[in-house]
């Protein structure tokens, strides 16, 4: 057996292990095999990097200015893009993603950098119009201090650039948490943070549990913000954490996000889209489209183009470029996934194609397609994080609006049709954060990127983000050279 490769944290710009050596396995999803050993962080290793990145907030970092941030930012851009092969290989290795998608998320992640290099010193304070007289009075944007931020998994980059852009640009430090499902991806990022020229401390990258380490971190006194992506039950964590040190929390949760196609829609666009949405990444993405609302008119032939497609996708080893369809994560995810596919055919669902894992090493899961006849039936409001789909049908524009609605979570939704109005009637009364129309699972740094209901709150991505990470600061200033009259008058 191959020994196992040692990782280390990033902690004030040194390598390090645990302070008391503890550690865990990496997993490779397509084998099932370990591959790396992984730091597990403790409390006072997880106090040494909020410590760093609060010295390093009235250190250099803190005296440059925005311009001068802005570059190191670009810089890490460039350099990400020059290693978006190795991160994605590495990545691919730690969570079975596909290799073509982790290489081409880190090379097109390298773009959120720059658009927020580009924005550290565009954001500026107002000078207000006091309704008081000789009295000069304006603002000031100023970052917040030590921003906590926990990554999930999945897209790695994507939710590090979404967060460290806006933050450090702004002028915040960070200490990042990586998944304890997948580390490696963000410790091979942290290789390239020193060599851009961002001074020891800004940016610390620790690895552990949440019973420790995500614990530790979100509590901690001197975190001003937790930017958090996950799932439900460790956000209600972060947010019981947050009581003790009142820091600002932004959450991006999970979805159940309806594609709704009607039937005007251009069908094979429809149908290429409904692929990507559920079976890109094996369906382990927070906005995967995982309910299908099919207009009753085109709802047989959609399933029989879907159906074709979906049964000869290739499933195999994720570094394959040939590969269309890799493994799950973890063998958590699969066992949810059978669970959840036999309660839906047990509640009337009719399985028309998948269901099952494979009969080979590591953690892959068929494609998977549910006919489900009722709205009420469990897997149509549970997020499953793999490749399964529930489909229903509809007759009305009125209908599908209530069915795609009724749930619990509003991340994401797509709209298939070629009406110009309805466009913008179902894209304004869709409960969602974000809506894609005739297309889907897109993404940009100009856009925002959230969700409402138990999809989280905060805005990750876009302009917004910046004013997001920063304060603002009211300063008066008395233009007067007159005295202060009676102090104990109210002005």
């Amino acid at each position: 057996m191959a020994e196992l490769e040692t990782l280390q944290m990033l902690i004030d710009g040194q390598w390090c292990a645990a302070s008391d050596g503890a550690a865990f396995d990496c997993i490779d999803p397509s084998t099932g095999l370990a591959w790396a050993r992984i730091p597990e962080a403790t409390y006072a290793d997880v106090n040494r990097a909020v410590e760093a990145a609060a010295t390093a907030l009235d250190g250099p970092w803190g005296a440059m200015t925005p311009t001068q941030r802005g570059k190191h930012l670009a810089r890490l851009a460039d350099l990400l893009a020059a290693h978006s092969e190795e991160i994605g290989r590495i990545e691919t290795r730690d969570t079975g993603k596909m290799f073509k998608e982790t290489a081409w998320q880190a090379t097109y992640i390298a773009e959120y950098l720059h658009f927020f290099a580009g924005a550290a010193d565009k954001i500026s304070g107002d000078t207000l119009p006091i309704d008081k007289p000789e009295m000069f009075v304006f603002t000031n944007r100023e970052p917040l201090g030590v921003i906590a931020a926990v990554i999930p998994w999945n897209s790695q980059m994507f939710l590090t650039a979404t967060k460290m852009g806006p933050a450090l640009a702004a002028g915040n430090t960070m200490v990042l948490k990586a998944s304890e499902h997948a580390s490696a991806p963000l410790l091979a990022f942290g290789k390239l943070v020193a060599e851009a020229g961002i001074p020891p401390g800004v940016v610390n990258i620790i690895t552990g549990h949440g019973a420790v380490c995500g614990r530790e971190l979100t509590r901690h006194p001197k975190v001003a913000r937790v930017a958090f992506t996950g799932g439900p039950a460790a956000a209600a964590q972060v947010i019981k954490n947050s009581a003790e040190n009142f820091a600002e929390v932004s959450l991006e949760l999970g979805g159940k996000s309806p594609i709704i196609v009607f039937d005007d829609a251009n069908i094979e666009s429809a149908v290429n889209g409904a692929i990507a949405g559920i079976f890109a990444a094996s369906g382990q993405s927070c906005v995967a489209g995982s309910r299908l609302y099919l207009h009753d008119d085109i709802a047989d032939d959609f399933l029989a183009r879907m159906l074709n497609i979906a049964r000869g996708i290739v499933i195999g080893d994720p570094q394959d470029d040939a590969t269309e369809m890799g493994p799950l994560c973890t063998l958590g995810q699969i066992e949810h996934i059978e669970r959840q596919v036999t309660l839906a055919i047990e509640e009337g669902g009719r399985l028309l194609c998948g269901g099952r894992r494979l009969a080979r090493p590591g953690l892959f899961f068929e494609p998977t397609i549910i006919e489900c006849p009722r709205q009420d039936m469990t897997i149509v409001d549970t997020e499953l994080f793999g490749p399964v789909l529930a489909v229903q049908r509809f007759r009305t524009e009125s209908e599908v609006l209530a069915l795609a609605n009724d749930t619990k979570h509003g991340l994401a939704a797509g709209l298939f049709t070629r009406d110009g109005a309805r466009q913008l009637r179902l894209a304004k009364a869709l409960k969602s954060g974000m809506v894609w129309v005739n297309t889907y699972r897109m993404i940009s740094p100009i856009a925002e990127f959230g969700g409402v209901k138990t999809s989280g709150h905060g805005r990750e991505a876009g302009l917004q983000a910046m004013y997001d990470y920063t304060r603002a600061k009211t300063i008066w200033v008395n233009l007067s050279d007159d005295p202060i009259a009676n102090p104990f008058q109210p002005r």
